[in-house]
């Protein structure tokens, strides 16, 4: 599967195109919006969100409640784009010196000032407004119909925020997927420790006091995948691979790791391998789950276990140092509207960019034009590892 993305943040909308689903899946705007419902969620997100009430209009690709096999397509609108119509007209203008809102000063932390020299803008809102996290709305809507083709294959996927700011949440999980979600939900934070949840909630109020951001840790569960889903054959076809540069290529996620991650430098091989195991009724599995459910580049039948790193977003209100590109002077780096956190969103988008790699390497490795054979051939590949 693949799917491609297109729109500004302050656009008329983001459009998504997948393509490589199988015929037959049950998939309604339902599954989608909820998702993005979600993403829209959290402690410290800005008035941006008091604008926008993503939903998906689907306009290719399904008919009567099933895909078609051919490309799924839908667009989310973005309803700021009615107080920016004149900023991001589509349509030609005749003196581009009278733009308004015309971005000259790059900030620290973004794809300003880069983007600008790649692809040679000299109003830098032409780089800001695809780079912005509002692109990861569509991301999450791609993530959602991946999310519902695993739940029809029995594969649970969840999230959850594990640190913010260095206060760090004392729960491990050991719930289903589904109710980890649920309980998830019910704090602001996303965060499954009510006490670290409320210190997590006090440091959001004071840094946006302070004009200032903080990030934070997510974490992501998938159960139900089968062993030996990915490869060992080449570097490129590996699955915790392919689930890591997915993830840092999230805005703002610096860092990824599976298992007890970075911890496993502390310890000695003894203290890191998972010990394998066997019994009639669940077949081979593991007797600990350090390594986060991979083992070779491929899934070894336990949990995935994943987490990600969110830096401080870098936009602030009270900004940091930079220069003017036309003038080379020095100023306070421009301001755009932003979040004091969205570590808690965060966890959110993770979550649907780890769903689409498992949901990719799934289709990759199975006949999959039909969703019926699809599912019949995991079931029987399921009782093959079982039996193996």
């Amino acid at each position: 599967m693949r799917y491609l993305t297109a729109g500004e943040s302050h656009g008329p909308s983001l459009t998504v195109i997948i393509e490589g689903l199988p015929a037959g899946l049950p998939l309604t705007a339902d599954d989608i919006n909820k998702s993005l419902q979600e993403r829209q969620k959290g402690y410290g997100r800005g008035r941006r969100m008091q604008i926008e009430h993503d939903q998906v209009i689907i306009t290719g690709g399904v008919r009567h409640g099933y895909t078609l096999g051919s490309p799924v397509s839908f667009i989310i609108e973005n309803k700021d784009w009615k107080h920016w119509k004149n900023i991001m007209q589509i349509e030609p203008i005749e003196d581009s010196t009278n733009i308004k809102r015309q971005i000259t000063k790059p900030r620290p932390g973004h794809a300003d000032l880069n983007g600008g020299i790649k692809y040679g803008h000299r109003d830098l809102r032409n780089v800001l407004e695809r780079s912005s996290a509002r692109e990861t709305a569509a991301r999450v809507a791609a993530g959602a119909v991946a999310k519902k083709l695993l739940s029809e294959l029995d594969i649970f996927i969840c999230s959850h925020v594990v640190e913010i700011g260095g206060i760090k949440s004392s729960v491990e999980p050991k719930d289903h997927p589904l109710v980890i979600n649920e309980k998830a939900n019910q704090s602001p934070v996303r965060c499954l420790d009510d006490d670290a949840s409320i210190k997590m909630m006090s440091l959001i109020d004071e840094t946006k006091k302070n004009g200032n951001s903080i990030g934070g840790v997510v974490e992501v569960i998938a159960t139900g995948v089968p062993p030996g889903i990915g490869s060992y054959v080449h570097s490129d076809r590996k699955l915790d691979g392919k689930i890591a540069s997915s993830v840092v290529s999230i805005n703002a996620f610096k860092g990824v790791e599976f298992g007890i991650g970075f911890e496993a430098a502390r310890r000695f091989g003894s203290e890191v391998q998972d010990e394998i195991a066997w019994s009639p009724e669940k077949g081979y599995y593991r007797l600990s789950n350090h390594l986060g459910g991979f083992e070779g580049g491929m899934t070894n039948g336990m949990p995935i276990i994943v987490r990600g790193v969110m830096k401080p977003i870098p936009t602030l209100y009270k900004p940091l140092m930079s220069v003017d590109i036309d003038t080379k002077e020095v100023f306070h780096a421009s301001i755009e509207r932003s979040d004091s956190c969205a570590v808690p969103s965060a966890s959110i988008v993770c979550e649907h960019a780890v769903a689409w790699e498992i949901a990719n390497a799934i289709v990759e490795q199975f006949y999959a034009d039909q969703f019926i054979k699809l599912k019949q051939q995991l079931k029987e590949y399921r009782e093959y590892a079982r039996g193996f």
